[in-house]
């Protein structure tokens, strides 16, 4: 009985009382595009790291935009999200002068963030690939990059896709924290629910519940990929 008192608490202020609107027109909408956003950010960034750290170091400047790539990713894989969050928005934007809002700040870092690990994925993905495609390519006149981001990175992707939708899925979850910089997700909507109803069991549950969904959805996504690239693989 209690269960359905605190279900008929909830819903009062989720669904008649409009709260809903709140929860998936701005909270959803938002994580999403923190994730999204973040994830296309993460593998361009992650796509040049992978590429320079693959690059001969015959000559300097490789070498110190390696240096220079090795501390950029040792720095956000090696700090919790939320320490970067709060930097970016309460310190280094404010001493520069800087007000994208809260709401891009967090779409920024999570996208600096995720470049640092695609990095890793991406230069597994490439070491993945026949040396010999790098050779075939450099053989008929392109140039290293071309030769890199038409020939070498393409199939790259194909091997890191399942890896690549797990780090959308860890974007989607870690979204979780941005109301520390007072951005609205659906932990926050769901949150400002609890504390207007003081009652968090059902909100909770219920934020749980999207999260699993869109897990899933994501999952079935990177399955159906997979399926259409090894089709094609299959018809050439």
């Amino acid at each position: 009985m209690d269960i359905v008192n605190k279900w008929l608490v909830f819903w009062e202020k989720f669904g008649t009382g409009g709260a809903w609107q709140r929860v998936l027109g701005e909270g959803l909408v938002n994580t999403l595009l923190i994730a999204f956003i973040g994830l296309l950010m993460g593998i361009v960034i992650g796509t040049l790291i992978a590429s320079v750290k693959v690059m001969p170091k015959y000559k300097l400047l490789p070498r110190i935009l390696d240096k220079i790539c090795g501390v950029y990713v040792g720095f956000f894989r090696g700090t919790p999200i939320v320490v970067q969050l709060l930097l970016a928005y309460y310190v280094l934007f404010p001493l520069c002068g800087i007000n994208i809002g809260s709401l891009n700040t967090c779409i920024l870092v999570f996208g600096l963030n995720s470049g640092a690990y695609v990095s890793e994925i991406m230069r597994g993905g490439i070491l993945s690939v026949d040396p010999g495609q790098m050779e075939a390519g450099r053989a008929v006149g392109l140039s290293y990059g071309t030769t890199m981001m038409k020939i070498v990175v393409p199939q790259a992707v194909k091997h890191i896709l399942p890896t690549l939708g797990n780090e959308l899925i860890a974007l989607v979850k870690d979204t979780s924290v941005v109301s520390f910089v007072a951005a609205i997700d659906l932990y926050k909507t769901f949150n400002e629910i609890g504390n207007k109803t003081y009652e968090y069991l059902m909100p909770y549950l219920f934020m749980a519940l999207i999260y699993i969904v869109l897990v899933a959805l994501i999952t079935l996504g990177i399955k159906c990929m997979e399926r259409s690239l090894r089709k094609s693989d299959r018809s050439n």
